[in-house]
């Protein structure tokens, strides 16, 4: 018999939600999901257990590492999702031929990553997921991130909470080309750059020199990453291009819809996910204390690759961890749902039948309502009431039974309002049998 202490703690990089993470929870997840509405996304869902083989081929270099990875009793290899892109281009695959396009779809998403923990980093964390498939226009990547800003509002952030930073992943092939590094090398060459900042650049020259880069090469990659503006690159590469032409649309785009203060052009904005083709961004805070608050980009060839018909799609992932340390760090906005309850108590079992009453009613007029489960003094029912998320309370005692007229407390301020027992239980089930004088 193993007599060592069972831990009352969650898995590492696991979590637990008692209510109070709860009421943030759920205001996140409301917030996220008006948004959506808002801007004509549909809601969809799927298991939370994939096929391995999609998730390790699909998810890119590094999460492929950290994939939750099992056989099942059929030995079945088989993952939890690590993210939900791979999934959505699964779902749309079984279903294409009947599937209007271009379609906007969203997910709250649970998902699991076996990593390094630091700060803003678990092991499980929700993400919003936001994906247009088969829009070719530069508006479905300003469409993505207004929708994201517009969350971002609700939750009572503004421009000078966070910045997003972009790039187009295909205006820095266009460079790697003019440097003389061959196509076959741009996805190591990728992974290679968005380590930048997070592993010394001595690592990454060696990452580079094993995907056979020369030297010079290299070097010279390393030195785009200091590159800050469009005039530059458009010099470098001799006149506009597509993918400068890309990013100069997207731009307009999103001056129109109100977004453009918000967005700083970076080249070093890569994106560690394989897939990614075209303009990516990334979302952090002014100060950058933390992790990416959310991000995405292009995707032209998910769904080619995994057998469907290719089409192009742009998605956004918004994950729960380092928003709720942001907000609590910055102590601003609605950073909690805060039902309004009404308590209701009373002094003995003499009211408890009227207390029932009076608590069902005020649930049909569509209160939230806290009903006490056994008698008690008001003092320490108002002290019970006090200390919760009660916006305001009631007790009934003889007092209150004898004179047919409820006092309803509010415990912001503390003052009363008044309203007759009849009036409220009017039409309530076994209201007949109400008599004020009962005690």
């Amino acid at each position: 018999m193993d007599n060592t202490p069972l831990s009352f703690a969650p898995p590492r990089g696991m979590r637990d939600f008692y209510p109070e993470d709860m009421l943030f929870r759920e205001h996140l997840f409301e917030t996220w999901k008006m948004s959506a509405w808002r801007f004509g996304f549909l809601p969809y869902d799927a298991c939370v257990v994939e096929s391995l083989d999609l998730l390790r081929r699909k998810a890119g270099e590094e999460i492929s590492e950290q994939i939750y990875a099992f056989a099942d009793k059929s030995g079945r290899e088989l993952a939890l999702r690590a993210e939900m892109t791979p999934t959505l281009a699964r779902m749309i695959a079984a279903r294409q031929g009947s599937l209007r396009f271009p379609l906007k779809w969203y997910a709250i998403a649970q998902c699991f990553r076996y990593e390094r923990m630091t700060r803003g980093r678990k092991r499980e964390h929700y993400q919003w997921n936001l994906d247009i498939v088969g829009a070719q226009s530069v508006l479905a990547e300003t469409e993505v991130i207004a929708a994201a800003a517009s969350a971002m509002k609700e939750l009572g952030l503004g421009p000078g909470d966070y910045r997003i930073r972009f790039n187009n992943r295909a205006l820095l092939s266009e460079l790697l080309k003019k440097l003389g590094i061959q196509p076959q090398h741009h996805a190591a060459t990728f992974l290679a750059l968005d380590k930048r900042g997070k592993i010394p650049d001595c690592e990454i020259e060696e990452l580079l020199r094993r995907e056979g880069l020369p030297s010079e090469a290299v070097s010279s990659a390393l030195e785009l990453m200091a590159i800050t503006t469009l005039e530059e690159i458009e010099n470098r590469l001799g006149g506009e291009t597509p993918a400068l032409r890309r990013i100069r649309d997207f731009q307009q785009a999103a001056e129109a819809c109100g977004i453009l203060d918000l967005l700083i052009f970076d080249l070093s904005v890569v994106r560690g996910l394989s897939y990614y083709t075209g303009i990516v961004f990334e979302a952090f805070d002014t100060e950058r204390k933390f992790r990416a608050i959310f991000g995405g980009g292009r995707y032209d060839n998910l769904l080619g690759d995994i057998g469907a018909r290719p089409m192009t799609a742009v998605g956004l992932g918004f994950g729960d961890v380092v928003i709720a340390e942001l907000l609590r760090e910055k102590e601003s906005g609605p950073c909690r749902l805060q039902p309004a309850v009404t308590a209701v108590g009373y002094m003995s079992e003499q009211q408890a039948q009227l207390a029932i009453r009076i608590a069902s009613a005020l649930r049909r007029r569509g209160r939230n309502v806290d009903m006490r489960l056994s008698p008690e003094k008001p003092r320490n029912f108002f002290s019970y009431a006090g200390g919760g998320n009660t916006a305001e309370a009631v007790f009934i005692g003889p007092d209150e039974a004898a004179s047919g007229i409820l006092r309803f407390k509010d415990l912001s301020n503390g003052q009363e309002r008044q309203m007759a027992i009849s009036e409220l239980l009017e039409g309530h089930p076994g209201s007949a049998g109400h008599t004020t004088g009962q005690s």
